[in-house]
């Protein structure tokens, strides 16, 4: 053999032991995964599930076209398994047996990791969940399942991650949780319907490192929390609970609070909790002083105390955290002047800060005169200078002559609607009744389970987000709003109607859209285009809060439409992004979390409500943030508007594209490559033509595998900040997005995917690197989360 032959012989056979192994999948198990498909009845992200699919082939597992459905495998078994749908997805059918599901997913002996996220299931959380012994990890969100929690479940012994949040489970929480997981570490129960105190037990479980029972109707003190070493993040907002402020360990990262009863004053001891980063603990009955060292926490990022009592002096030279990002002190009774640290210009990163109402000293007529402080402190059994006496008993007579009046103005209020509503609707009560109950019988679902899905929809998670409900506006509120549509409120206007900032009676700031309607405009048109608005309604929309109709005295027609909308009052996204606006830039983390609240009201428009609404003209300017960097989308297609302006536009669409109008929904997902790229780069974009030259420096940048040229395409403000493996998948799902042709675009669920992965990716990164710098409580936490989280799409076939 000549030595030419034997080193090629020596590189093949490196060569062939380099090639990942692929291993065919059980045949049973292949049979169980068709099995899944079937009951969930052919889900279009299974829909390329086939019994010759290899899912265990590439890498160890199998990953759909867009990415919300993927098996994971170790050897010829399956160990993860993730289906995911869009938020608000319908139940499945009448003939679906969450029963069966579990039955056949127990055939899956191995299986660790199991999502099944938003596809409708629906019925009661089975017991026999426990068949399937490896379980690790479960999360169950977004569905439709009902009752309690289930005593089966306790024999998940190796359970670590428990999702079951925006479901309808309720009854009280079992107290079994805190003793038979004894290696549970994140337990999330947000979005349902449990009541009840909060069982002692939780208070020692020793792994749990977050705990989330946020938007439930829990009530009482927590438990003692402080012997829990692990404890990183509670988060119990919109419940009842209190009055106790709980007993936390001092290693806590997040601790919300907030929308609860808790009252009395802040533990002295939260002052010494220097590895807290987020603090809620707004709208509560806090009274007392603040303590202004929390401000000074070295870790301390975001603190909201908002709608409280809370009391004090602050100064100067009152000292700030140099993490501090976002303070909110409005709402309270708190004397003297914004510390200087917060007021800097010069600060990075630029700190938000909300003090509206209390008694600082400001000229921009946002505060209440002093003494107006000093009275309220004296009501609530605070004298400015001394001890606080009798705290409690005199918070409490005063609570309680609150209470009555809100009860009896509520009992006024009640007895007003319901005249009103009886005298609306006694004449078509009959009418109304009918299909109401033959839609009820024909459905076949259990009627509590409508009832309470309705329910969870429209009220809990609307109100959760401070979202008022839709209802019609008389013409004389409005008028008080606006001041009669004083052109001080005229916010701009074209030659269809105005828009105007206005604030309602309660206090609540709104804009206001005019509309002059043509008389060719059909009644059931009209209704149609009303129900529509009606529905507008998500956390990422600015969302509409109702209508009102002028009418011709004449023939009672209706001439002009007013459409009352929220208002976002925190600037737009190109203000905290673009270069010109130095000291309050978003950090990269932030800039994905606005990016991802797009995406979320794009999937909304696109598949919340029917008919769809597309091809928005979305506009970087035109996206709004809220005071918790919440990115809404502040214009989009209401067909009504839109029927107005066609004849303007003569049919133009927005100037970086025209596709075709069946393309309209990739024509929004170019519109958002657009807003991401300005995103991602800090550069405002004005054109086409900087479009296109941002993309070329775009493939350029994700073409090398330096990633120096990524680094160097990002904005300076975010680029030392944010993980490689991020900042790489935003940009090719950005590129992805910018496609010329309109068919080779990502759907909106895949952007959302890559964007999610690229936040928790980012997530991680900042654990890791925060660890490595000092011992972090939350690197093995983190590491577990990459376990229960597929890989991205490969971007680059």
């Amino acid at each position: 053999m000549t030595r030419r032959s034997h080193l090629l012989l020596i590189f093949g056979s490196v060569f062939l032991a380099l090639l990942p192994e692929t291993t065919q999948l059980q045949p049973s198990q292949v049979w169980t995964l068709i099995k899944i498909q079937q009951l969930l009845n052919n889900p279009p992200m299974l829909s390329h599930w086939r019994r010759s699919t290899d899912f265990c082939g590439g890498a160890g597992g199998f990953m759909g076209p867009n990415g919300s459905a993927a098996v994971l495998c170790y050897g010829d078994t399956v160990t993860q398994l993730h289906i995911a749908g869009a938020p608000g997805s319908p139940p499945l059918p009448t003939n679906f047996s969450i029963g069966a599901l579990v039955t056949t997913l127990s055939r899956l002996p191995d299986l660790k990791v199991l999502t099944l996220s938003s596809i409708g299931l629906w019925g009661p959380l089975p017991g026999k969940l426990s068949r399937l012994a490896a379980l690790e990890i479960v999360n169950v969100s977004g569905n439709y399942l009902y009752g309690d929690i289930p005593r089966g479940m306790s024999r998940l012994v190796g359970l670590q991650t428990l999702v079951l949040d925006g479901n309808m489970l309720g009854g009280e929480l079992p107290a079994w949780i805190g003793t038979a997981l004894p290696s549970l570490a994140v337990l999330s129960l947000r979005n349902n319907t449990f009541h009840g105190a909060v069982p002692e037990s939780i208070g020692s479980m020793p792994s749990l490192r977050s705990l989330v029972l946020a938007s439930n109707n829990l009530s009482g003190n927590l438990p003692d929390m402080s012997r829990m070493t692990n404890l990183q993040a509670i988060d119990v907002a919109g419940n009842s609970l209190g009055p106790a402020f709980p007993k936390l360990g001092r290693k806590v990262v997040t601790v919300v609070l907030s929308r609860n009863r808790f009252a009395g004053g802040l533990p002295e001891a939260l002052s010494s909790f220097y590895l807290l980063e987020r603090l809620d603990v707004s709208w509560n009955r806090f009274v007392g002083p603040f303590t202004p060292a929390l401000l000074s926490l070295p870790s301390v990022r975001y603190i909201s105390i908002a709608g409280n009592r809370f009391t004090g002096t602050l100064f100067d030279k009152t000292p700030c955290g140099e993490n501090l990002q976002f303070v909110d002190l409005s709402l309270n009774l708190l004397m003297g002047s914004v510390p200087t640290c917060l007021r800097s210009p010069e600060r990075k990163p630029a700190t938000v800060v909300l003090v509206s109402t209390n008694c600082l000293d400001s000229s921009d007529g946002s505060q209440r005169p002093s003494p107006f402080c000093q009275n309220q402190a004296l009501a609530v059994g605070i004298v400015p200078g001394k001890e606080r006496k009798n705290i409690g008993r005199q918070a409490g007579v005063v609570a309680g002559i609150v209470m009555a009046i809100l009860v009896a103005v509520s009992a006024v209020g009640f007895i007003v609607v319901f005249s009103v509503r009886k005298a609306a609707t006694k004449g078509s009560k009959a009418r109304t009744l009918a299909p109401s109950e033959e839609e009820s019988s024909s459905t076949g679902y259990p009627s509590k389970m409508l009832a309470d899905a309705r329910y969870i929809s429209q009220t809990v998670k609307l109100g959760a987000l401070g979202i008022p409900s839709y209802r019609s506006f008389s013409l004389v509120e409005l008028e008080a709003a606006t001041n009669n549509f004083e052109n001080s409120y005229l916010l701009g206007q074209d030659s269809h109607g105005e828009m105007y900032r206005g604030r309602l009676g309660n206090g609540t700031p709104v804009t206001i859209r005019t509309l002059k309607i043509k008389r060719s405009q059909t009644t059931q048109s009209f209704n149609r285009h009303i129900e529509t608005i009606s529905r507008l309604r998500h956390q990422n929309l600015v969302s509409a809060l109702g209508h009102c109709f002028e009418y011709d005295l004449d023939d009672s027609t209706v001439t002009q439409l007013y459409i009352v909308f929220e208002y976002v009052q925190n600037g737009n996204l190109r203000s905290r992004i673009s270069q010109g606006t130095e000291g309050c830039k978003l950090t990269w983390s932030q800039r994905i979390s606005a990016a991802i609240g797009i995406a979320k009201g794009i999937q909304f428009l696109h598949g919340g409500i029917i008919p769809p609404l597309v091809g928005n003209d979305l506009r970087i300017t035109n996206i709004l943030l809220d005071q918790n960097h919440v990115a809404k989308i502040g214009s989009y297609n209401i067909p009504i508007l839109a029927e107005a302006m066609k004849s303007d536009q003569g049919g133009a669409g927005n100037k970086f594209q025209s596709d075709s109008p069946m393309y309209g929904d990739k024509t929004d997902i170019f519109d958002f490559g657009v807003i991401l790229l300005e995103v991602v780069s800090g550069k405002t974009i004005t054109s086409m033509y900087e479009v296109d030259i941002l993309k070329e420096l775009l493939a350029w940048a994700i073409a090398d595998e330096d990633r120096v040229r990524r680094r160097s395409f990002a904005d300076p403000a975010v680029s030392k900040g944010c993980s490689d493996e991020s900042l790489r998948t935003v940009l090719e799902i950005c590129q992805r997005c910018l496609a010329k042709e309109a068919l080779q675009r990502p759907s909106v669920e895949d952007v959302l995917w890559n964007l999610q992965f690229a936040a928790q990716v980012q997530d991680d990164w900042e654990v890791e690197a925060w660890s490595s710098g000092g011992g972090s409580p939350v690197s093995s936490s983190s590491r577990a989360s990459r376990v229960a989280r597929p890989s991205p799409l490969n971007l680059s076939r």
